[in-house]
């Protein structure tokens, strides 16, 4: 690709546009916030080389409050150190499946993914576990007993777990998200 040091091409632009769900103006904005992140003003790298630190990208105003920014890091990362680093094509990716013009498919498999927390492919009773603390908080006032969030799983397993295996896979996960008309529209960064 012909990125030079401070700007995109128009050939990268483009390019970008027919793989994401992502318009001209916002692949520009989110170049231009990507590079702001960067410590080294007067110098910015080459786009294509740059990896910018989760901690630096979990500070984005956007990702601030959310609950599951570390979650959303290493979701769209592709660093090989696992460390949640993304670079400019892994924002890109992150920011076009948090558009309002991705497809609930998209938008259901990428929330699947973060809510995840352990990688095996469906979400138990550990991941609902952490999935409810991240949305209730983790303090003494906002956590809920064992016994209160024994019967949350429960019901959540009740209401998606179609098989029966005490697990909730991508389909069944796909099946509930279906039924929720709020979730295309929440499940959004905007920059």
């Amino acid at each position: 690709m012909g990125t030079s040091t401070s700007h995109l091409s128009k050939e990268d632009v483009s390019e970008y546009q027919e793989l994401t769900f992502l318009t001209k103006q916002e692949i520009l904005l989110a170049h231009k916030r990507f590079i702001e992140l960067h410590d080294d003003k007067k110098n910015p790298p080459d786009p294509r080389h740059l990896r910018v630190t989760m901690d630096k990208i979990m500070k984005l105003p956007e990702l601030q409050c959310n609950p599951f920014r570390e979650r959303i890091c290493h979701v769209f990362s592709t660093s090989e150190q696992k460390d949640g680093s993304l670079t400019f094509e892994d924002f890109l990716d992150l920011l076009s499946a948090f558009s309002d013009s991705a497809t609930l498919e998209i938008k259901s498999h990428y929330a699947f993914r973060i809510f995840d927390f352990d990688g095996d492919g469906t979400l138990g009773c550990a991941d609902l576990e952490k999935l409810v603390n991240c949305l209730t908080g983790e303090t003494d006032d906002t956590r809920l007993t064992s016994e209160e969030m024994r019967q949350l799983i429960n019901n959540i397993l009740e209401e998606s777990d179609i098989d029966k295996d005490g697990t909730v896979n991508l389909s069944e996960f796909q099946h509930v998200i279906s039924r929720s008309p709020d979730f295309v529209s929440s499940f959004k960064i905007v920059l």
